[in-house]
């Protein structure tokens, strides 16, 4: 069994259930707090990025912990919900006395959590998307996965090469669909591409083949982009394929699990979407700056869960040691740890290169991503196809 400690709170209508108990009798000097979607529509992002908080715990605690202190870990189930992440932040920080807490999976729960971080005065590290979760900067939040702007920068350069230049665009109706909707918009003339039609349409949704046919009756669309997370990734790529039309369809950086192009089948081939480089880690040259522990996270993962390694259990890991690395430097008081958090500079981790500045609390540039698509139902290098 795994070394690390660890508590995992799930939330539920009655309350409050004690899911798992610390793994080790050694009281832990050093709390971590964490918020995560691990059951609930969203529990492809919670559930690896609880697995993933828990293994890099595991490791540090293996290794003596962080300046001779065990780590605890304590992992609260929001199940998605902003009303639970905000109740579940105020007890981190009030009651469990956290150095910082990473997560939460989503953007509207980050956003709403936001505040409540800002005057506990405790980092937060969220795992979700949304540019706006760190624009305009707050002093104690910062965020790993990279900006949605990047994402739509890197699909409309490559429509740019493709001489795309009408587009359609489809966005689910929660925080990330709505935030990449807004980049994508605000973006797109300065690529020289129209938006001839921009739909926002309900994430819980089963069906979106009125909203493709209502799409591909406009002849002069050359292209779609789709914005959202699953289900809906996976069920418009199938809607376009049984629709009989082949234009290019384009996901958002939500697309790198490899469960959705599975879920789409033979749907989800040719899709392009920009990703970290974790899911081509192999194909780098050994001297990338990413390589080292790209693989190390992929291998570890992928041994101790027997799943595939996703972009979204990365941000928690990156989180997490980011954590770490500052507490390492700076101790246990929270106005230092948030300083050293935001002094990371060049620190490799699995969504990129971070280097935080107090302008910048994401840290990447848009090279920490790269153009992927579906072949032969895996993923590879757009440009290896």
């Amino acid at each position: 069994m795994n070394s690390g400690m660890r508590r995992i709170v799930l939330g539920c209508a009655a309350g409050l259930v004690l899911a798992a108990s610390t793994w080790s009798t050694a009281a832990a000097a050093i709390k971590v707090g964490a918020i995560f979607a691990v059951t609930g529509p969203a529990s492809f992002l919670g559930g690896p990025e609880a697995r993933s908080a828990e293994m890099a715990v595991a490791r540090i605690n293996r290794e003596g912990g962080i300046n001779g202190e065990q780590v605890e870990l304590i992992v609260k189930d929001s199940a998605g919900s902003p009303e639970k992440a905000v109740s579940f932040a105020k007890q981190l920080i009030e009651e469990e006395r956290v150095v910082a807490i990473i997560g939460p999976s989503t953007s509207g729960e980050s956003m709403a959590v936001k505040k409540i971080a800002e005057d506990g005065r405790t980092v937060l590290i969220s795992c979700a998307a949304a540019e706006v979760i760190v624009d305009p900067v707050a002093r104690y939040v910062f965020k790993t996965p990279q900006k949605d702007s990047f994402a739509a920068r890197k699909i409309f350069a490559e429509m740019q090469r493709q001489s795309i230049t009408t587009i359609a665009v489809a966005s689910g109706n929660d925080g990330f669909g709505k935030a990449g909707k807004e980049q994508l918009e605000k973006l797109a003339p300065e690529f020289s591409i129209r938006l001839a039609l921009s739909e926002t349409y309900d994430s819980k949704a089963t069906d979106l083949s009125a909203l493709v046919a209502k799409m591909k009756a406009n002849p002069a669309i050359q292209a779609v982009v789709n914005w959202s997370v699953a289900p809906a990734q996976a069920i418009i790529a199938k809607n376009m394929r049984q629709a009989n039309w082949r234009v290019p369809l384009f996901q958002s950086h939500g697309f790198g699990n490899i469960r959705y192009a599975e879920a789409a089948g033979a749907a989800a081939e040719g899709i392009i979407f920009p990703c970290g480089l974790l899911l081509v880690a192999e194909s780098l040259p050994d001297e990338h700056p990413q390589k080292a522990l790209l693989m190390q996270y992929k291998t570890e993962y992928e041994t101790l869960h027997k799943e595939q390694a996703s972009a979204f259990g990365g941000y928690a890991y990156d989180a997490l040691n980011m954590v770490a690395a500052a507490v390492r430097t700076a101790g246990t008081d929270r106005a230092r740890v948030r300083d050293a958090v935001e002094g990371l500079k060049n620190f490799p981790g699995v969504g990129g290169v971070f280097s935080f500045s107090p302008e910048d609390h994401n840290g990447l540039d848009i090279d920490s991503f790269a153009m992927m698509t579906v072949k032969d139902g895996r993923f590879i290098l757009y440009q290896e196809q």
